[in-house]
């Protein structure tokens, strides 16, 4: 577990200091961010003030619902999966030494657009499937659900980076994000996800210091003037934390693609790459 979080916090401040080089990365997940809450809107706004709410009330809306539900998803996905594209495709372009600008991420990802949506859709289906499935069976069947939907994330962890970085389509980068993560770190599920330990902590630090100032404003008899303020400021600091974490994310999935493809990774120390995944205990690799 220590070691865990130690090379967890080694690839934070290796993703840090790229973040540090190119701060203009972290437009993409402000785009990204802004984008998915338009997307949202439009798809609740008219429910709302057609009454189409009352539809999904009985039992999820039927198929309409399996419709409504696939296309937020196809465009919810295609939205991230667009800028996602442009950050670690800015991110790649550093870690190979050169020097990224936001429009070089954003041509990255409008080249590869068509199968950005192909990738999308395929996403798109793969979740609904499994929200049909999960709706329809018991608890051990929901735990069968779940594994499939990690089995999947595992397997499409590098698909974007693929994506960037090849021309190919959306089945072809899954077969090859699949193949490159067995190949690199083995075939067992994973017990660590890199960086995740070091974003879990990070956000619940911000939490304690968010709550601590909540209390003490009140200790001190602010009203809704001093009350208002500070938990104004909590929320910024985690939509700042958000975009962060997002973009260090992202930096980070460029590297290990980097590092699966045998390339240099620019600020990256290998070995540290190679332990980004763990095997759970018990389980070696075959």
């Amino acid at each position: 577990m220590a070691g865990s979080l130690s090379n967890s916090w080694s690839l934070v401040k290796a993703s840090a200091h790229v973040l540090k080089l190119d701060k203009e990365l972290l437009v993409f997940p402000l785009l990204s961010g802004i984008a998915t809450v338009l997307v949202a809107v439009s798809f609740i706004a008219p429910m709302a003030l057609t009454g189409g709410w009352e539809i999904f009330a009985e039992e999820g809306g039927g198929y309409l619902g399996y419709v409504v539900g696939f296309l937020f998803y196809l465009v919810q996905y295609t939205v991230i999966f667009f800028f996602n594209s442009a950050l670690v495709g800015a991110a790649m372009i550093r870690l190979e030494g050169g020097d990224p600008t936001v429009s070089d991420g954003m041509s990255i990802a409008m080249d590869r657009i068509g199968s950005i949506l192909g990738y999308a859709a395929i996403s798109a289906t793969v979740g609904m499937v499994l929200r049909a499935i999960s709706e329809r069976v018991g608890f051990v069947g929901k735990l069968v659900v779940g594994l499939v939907g990690m089995g999947w994330t595992v397997a499409t962890y590098l698909a974007v980076p693929v994506l960037v970085s090849k021309d190919v389509g959306p089945i072809d980068a899954v077969k090859e994000s699949a193949a490159l993560f067995k190949r690199t770190w083995g075939e067992q599920m994973v017990a660590s996800f890199g960086i995740g330990w070091a974003f879990f902590l990070m956000g619940m630090s911000w939490t304690l210091v968010f709550v601590a100032m909540i209390v003490v404003a009140a200790q001190f008899g602010g009203g809704p003037a001093v009350i208002l303020p500070v938990v104004a400021v909590g929320v910024m600091g985690y939509v700042v934390l958000g975009l962060v974490a997002s973009a260090l994310q992202g930096i980070y999935t460029a590297a290990l693609y980097r590092h699966a493809t045998g390339g240099h990774v620019e600020g990256f120390d290998a070995q540290m790459l190679t332990g980004a995944f763990r095997a759970p205990r018990g389980f070696g690799r075959r």
